[in-house]
């Protein structure tokens, strides 16, 4: 699988990259790659990192016993850039009948099951995001100011990572966007997308929420003190 941990975290405004805060006594990242690091369908793990931060991540991995993180690398420029980065890292390491999962570093409260979800509907379908129905009311702007349009939540889905897919298919649409001088899809399923490939949905959770801000950590905490049954049911 494929951790993205290349971000800076602007929004969180601290001094150290969000996925290195310290939560509970371990760092974010930690969190989140031992949910991978318990699940047995997860054979191997690389992290694409800060590159500043790469010394720090191994000195991580090898406290916490973290012994499916094979391999850490450099991260992109952009998130894109970072998970292209891993697929192609990839390409001599695995056939293109293997399938790989990718999830944001800063995403820890993941469920066991909603992993398991994720690869299971992969290997149906060849593609597989985590997704929730679309609940709230939602409103097309066209300036940010108003809204002008109501957006039908009836045909919505809310899609985040994990996401999984068939190595073939992704290595694929990455170098697609290579040719295209293309950087800005914010993850693969948007990149499938573009590339004429239908998205299919897993069975995801609103507990899988990405820490972006200070507010967020403070959800983080209390996610941790609930049971793992009641966060996927």
């Amino acid at each position: 699988m494929i951790l993205l941990a290349g971000g800076v975290g602007k929004r969180m405004q601290t001094d150290i990259p969000k996925q290195f805060i310290v939560v509970e006594g371990r760092p974010i990242i930690v969190h989140t790659a031992e949910r991978f690091q318990c699940n047995p369908q997860i054979e191997s793990i690389v992290i694409v990192c800060v590159p500043e931060w790469i010394d720090n991540l191994r000195s991580l991995v090898e406290k916490y016993s973290l012994t499916k993180v094979r391999w850490i690398i450099e991260g992109g420029s952009t998130g894109h850039d970072s998970i292209r980065n891993g697929v192609f890292f990839l390409k001599d390491k695995i056939d293109s009948d293997d399938y790989i999962i990718v999830h944001d570093a800063v995403r820890p409260i993941l469920p066991q099951k909603a992993i398991d979800e994720v690869i299971r509907v992969s290997h149906e379908k060849g593609n597989a995001s985590s997704s929730i129905a679309c609940h709230p009311p939602i409103v097309y702007t066209e300036d940010f100011e108003s809204g002008i349009a109501d957006v039908d939540r009836e045909h919505v889905m809310l899609t985040a990572s994990p996401q999984a897919f068939r190595y073939g298919l992704a290595l694929e649409c990455y170098e697609k966007a290579e040719e295209e001088n293309m950087h800005n899809f914010t993850f693969t399923s948007s990149l499938l997308i573009h590339c004429g490939e239908r998205v299919y949905f897993a069975k995801g959770t609103t507990s899988n929420i990405k820490i972006t801000t200070k507010e967020d950590l403070a959800l983080f905490e209390a996610l941790m003190k609930v049971p793992e049954e009641l966060l996927f049911s």
